[in-house]
């Protein structure tokens, strides 16, 4: 009978084995015939086609469209962009110094670095480039206008630019830009500091060490980490940064993937920082990926106050990989889950509705709970939910299409040339009266523009050139309507569009630290931090899930 149940296992191993092996050559066979059918039409459509074609264009072509129904993280990237993906994950490279907006044939230049090359040259915010080492700019994409600024450390580059009518010419000499992730950080109060991480580049955990270390020994007791509108970045950084706080040993974030390898429990490895600060970690809709990795292990093990908004839920992991010549392709190879078990990916992608694209949320299906350290409940399916989640406005659809545009920026180049007297960081306000004098420079703005407008728009210019005169005097009276109300609407968020105004005014000004200087005294959330800090009952009455 044993020689039988023996034999009998024999047989249904083999059976597994073969039905495995066929499964895996089908696979592989499918995979090669969709390649081969590609390789054949490419081709023939080289060959035959009437007019020419370029080779590379089709072919990325191809891949992208390929990739776009899958999820928005995977990618590829050709040779130059492959450099530029590069840089953001370094945090260095050999250029200006300065950011650019690129939505128009000529960029923009966004804000400048302070103290680096286009800075020290006299560039500005608002200035458009017209020319650089006299290429005329109209005709070519982004990335090639990228590429001509970027370069070697200590080269020269001209610099054609057009500042509000005037054409200004300038050389500059590239220099290595390090883009810290840290761009402040500051003793607010006796005890209380505030550090806030912008990514997690490869410097991330590096310049948080640098900051908090320094807080330290100006006698900060207490700490504000801000990871607001932080999109991500690496998972190491972010493990590393949780185990700042958290004790050696502990598990700080797994991920499963298809590919065994690629599943993995990451843990604590190094002796902390700290593991008595108390803490308090700020969030919001922007907060993304890496941000929600170290959000979601400190809250799991009850180490830090969440506060702020929900998390943009972002549960997914990608890898850099290599390609032939020199491309690469960025792919998600896995989901991740926090110490307490959570999933806090949003978006189901697997299941996008193939007519009419819109994707599921997991949260559709059920939510699920989860408990931490303390025993108190946290969900999944759909980012970090604050343990205090503050009241802020949300942003009406009108008002999203005006954070959209270039309005808010146009206006803070007009209302800073008209101010040319300087408030210093700390006491600026942008008033009630400013923002009267806002929508009125909205009156005869181009670039906001509503849904309602741009279908009406469109209708008229549907109409033929008889039916064109005989409305075009009531289009413009309905026009010069849609234009009011949609005005009148921004004021349901005054506070919101305010704070965005504050924020760009003061770059303009101040660079980035002029933003945080002031956030530190008036910024909502951040003063509710204090306060929550400040109070170590409620604190601890927060993390041990008693009322």
């Amino acid at each position: 009978m044993k020689q039988y149940l023996n034999k009998k296992s024999m047989v249904i191993a083999f059976i597994a084995i073969a039905f495995i092996s066929f499964s895996f050559q089908s696979k592989f066979f499918e995979v090669a015939k969709q390649i081969e059918i590609y390789t054949t039409l490419f081709k023939e459509l080289n060959k035959y086609y009437v007019n020419e074609i370029n080779p590379a264009q089709v072919t990325n072509t191809a891949i992208k469209n390929t990739l776009k129904n899958l999820d928005p993280y995977t990618n590829y990237y050709d040779e130059q962009e492959v450099e530029a993906a590069k840089i953001r994950r370094e945090g260095e490279y050999g250029g200006i110094g300065a950011s650019i907006n690129y939505s128009n044939k000529n960029p923009l230049i966004v804000s400048v670095y302070k103290g680096y090359a286009a800075d020290k040259a006299g560039l500005k915010a608002g200035d458009v480039i017209t020319k650089i080492d006299n290429q005329i700019l109209k005709e070519l994409e982004s990335e090639d206008v990228s590429g001509l600024l970027l370069g070697v450390p200590n080269s020269e580059v001209s610099v054609e630019i057009n500042r509000r009518g005037k054409t200004l010419k300038f050389k500059i000499q590239r220099e290595k830009i390090e883009v810290n992730p840290v761009p402040f950080f500051k003793k607010i109060d006796k005890e209380i500091g505030y550090i806030v991480l912008t990514r997690f580049n490869d410097k991330a955990s590096s310049e948080v060490k640098k900051a908090f270390e320094n807080l330290q020994s100006q006698g900060v007791k207490k700490l504000i980490l801000d990871l607001r509108s932080n999109p991500g970045g690496s998972l190491l950084e972010s493990i590393r940064i949780s185990n700042f706080f958290l004790p050696k040993g502990k598990v700080i974030v797994s991920t499963k993937a298809k590919v065994k390898k690629w599943s993995n429990t990451y843990t604590a490895r190094n002796n902390p920082l700290d593991l008595e600060i108390p803490i308090v970690v700020l969030i919001n809709g922007r907060s993304a990926s890496a941000s929600e990795i170290v959000t979601g292990a400190l809250q799991d093990y009850d180490r830090a106050v969440v506060m702020g908004k929900r998390s943009f839920g972002k549960g997914l992991v990608q890898r850099y990989l290599p390609l032939s010549y020199g491309t690469q392709l960025k792919v998600t190879i896995s989901k991740y889950y926090t110490p307490s078990g959570r999933c806090i990916q949003e978006l189901d992608y697997a299941n996008r509705d193939s007519k009419t694209g819109k994707i599921p949320k997991f949260s559709d299906a059920g939510i699920n709970t989860f408990t931490t350290q303390n025993g108190r409940k946290v969900f999944d399916g759909g980012g970090i939910i604050p343990d205090i989640v503050t009241e802020k406005e949300s942003a009406t659809a009108t008002t999203q299409a005006l954070l959209r545009s270039r309005a808010l920026f146009n206006f803070a180049l007009e209302y800073t040339s008209k101010n040319e007297k300087k408030i210093s960081p700390e006491k600026f306000q942008f008033t009630d009266s400013d923002f009267k004098t806002f929508q009125k420079f909205l009156k005869t703005d181009t670039t906001f523009v509503s849904k309602q407008e741009k279908a009406f728009k469109k209708a008229y210019l549907a109409l033929t050139k008889t039916e064109v005169k005989g409305v075009k005097k009531d289009y413009n009276k309905v026009l010069t309507t849609l234009k009011e109300q949609k005005i009148k609407a921004l004021s349901a968020n005054k506070e919101l569009i305010k704070s965005q105004l504050e924020d760009i005014i003061l770059n303009q000004q101040f660079y980035e630290e002029g933003v945080y200087q002031h956030k530190v005294l008036h910024d909502k959330t951040i003063l509710q931090a204090v306060m929550v800090l400040n109070n170590p009952t409620k604190y601890n009455q927060l993390l041990s899930g008693s009322k």
